[in-house]
């Protein structure tokens, strides 16, 4: 099994150094609009600190916006109200769509050397958290589902990652809260300070992406029922403890929609993209035809025979990931709009989070149940 462990581990490392290579060679005037909007925003950082939360389109008095335009030959480059991404406000102002987050760490970086970096520290913290599940697996069918789990993650980062840059960020967060999520429920018996974690993990992606904001729907569903159930305090003290540090970590979201729509709850997108859901058969079809139906069958599939044999913590992490999974679904199927990644992220976080789960539970639970089988097998066989 080490040989086995150490195959995985260079497998690993190989796409990682495969996909550095490749990320360090990609040009930031691809011609895609989303990646001019988060340039700009980034921009904006850099320019006034995090005054830059403001990006009402009368900040653009240095040109840069039509600059990156002109750069990948948008037709009315030089017509600011004509710009992508941004949408139309009270008190006249014209601001960017997006939440700040993808902007903001996009701004740690130098000017024009900004998307790569970006991209190869988030690979970076899904390929160590990916080491550990491998080096953490104690029998074989673990390792190569940690394994195979890993290699899937870091080729990932490429495509359908590259899309867009706000799904560099989230899918780092996901493995993150996969793990902090395992943790709470299997290893730390229910610790406050784990469930608030994963709370500011989750509140902070919706910085990178608002319909990250149902990532946090399965968490709720299973705090809320428990609460109910148990009407204990130490239940309510978890489910407060979660919901405060998940307003604190989308707290920048709330900011930027106070300054440039005018309320904390009032969103900047506009469109389809606020049009009422709807189940629209050729929306559905291009899921169907997509790569992530696998990805999103695994991580149901999984996630169903966790709740038919997983023991313990396990379990509850896969009625968490049950809950994660309906509520996205429903949201992203009924949405008018498609995309190749808008339910990779739903995944990702279910799929690290069993996984890790799976890692941790105790030999001793992982044997209890076939110990009980076969004793009941014995049983039925006695006189």
């Amino acid at each position: 099994m080490k040989s086995l462990k150490i195959t995985f581990g260079l497998i690993c490392l190989a796409i990682l150094a495969s996909n550095i290579v490749t990320m360090s060679r990609w040009n930031e005037a691809r011609g895609v609009h989303d990646d001019i909007c988060y340039l700009r925003q980034a921009h904006l950082f850099q320019r006034f600190g995090l005054g830059g939360i403001d990006t009402d389109i009368s900040r653009n008095d240095d040109h840069f916006l039509e600059g990156k335009l002109k750069e990948i030959e948008f037709p009315d480059w030089n017509t600011q109200r004509m710009a992508p991404c941004h949408t139309s406000q009270p008190d006249n102002k014209f601001v960017l769509q997006y939440p700040p987050g993808t902007g903001f760490l996009l701004a740690l970086f130098p000017e024009g050397h900004q998307v790569a970096p970006l991209y190869v520290f988030a690979n970076l913290i899904v390929c160590v958290l990916a080491l550990l599940g491998i080096l953490a697996a104690r029998t074989l069918p673990l390792t190569v589902g940690a394994g195979s789990l890993g290699a899937l993650a870091n080729y990932l980062m490429i495509n359908p990652a590259k899309a867009s840059y706000s799904i560099a960020p989230t899918m780092a967060l996901c493995a993150i809260a996969g793990l902090l999520t395992a943790l709470w429920l299997v290893k730390a018996k229910r610790n406050l300070w784990l469930v608030m974690s994963i709370g500011l993990l989750l509140g902070l992606s919706v910085n990178f992406r608002l319909s990250n904001l149902f990532l946090v729907s399965g968490y709720v569903l299973y705090l809320g029922i428990s609460y109910l159930r148990t009407r204990k305090l130490a239940e309510f003290v978890q489910s407060s403890g979660f919901g405060v540090a998940f307003v604190i970590g989308m707290a920048p979201t709330l900011i930027a929609n106070a300054i440039n729509a005018g309320s904390p709850f009032t969103t900047t997108y506009g469109g389809a993209d606020v049009s009422a859901p709807e189940f629209n058969v050729s929306v559905l079809g291009q899921y169907l035809g997509d790569p992530q139906l696998g990805l999103t069958a695994l991580a149901i599939g999984s996630t169903a025979w966790q709740l038919r044999m997983g023991e313990g913590g396990v379990r509850q992490v896969a009625l968490i990931a049950a809950g994660n999974l309906l509520v996205n679904l429903v949201f992203f199927l009924s949405h008018p709009v498609f995309t190749p990644y808008y339910v990779v992220p739903i995944a990702m976080l279910t799929l690290w989070s069993l996984s890790f789960a799976e890692l941790m539970q105790p030999v001793e639970a992982s044997q209890e149940a076939p110990l009980c089988e076969r004793a009941a097998s014995v049983g039925a066989l006695s006189p």
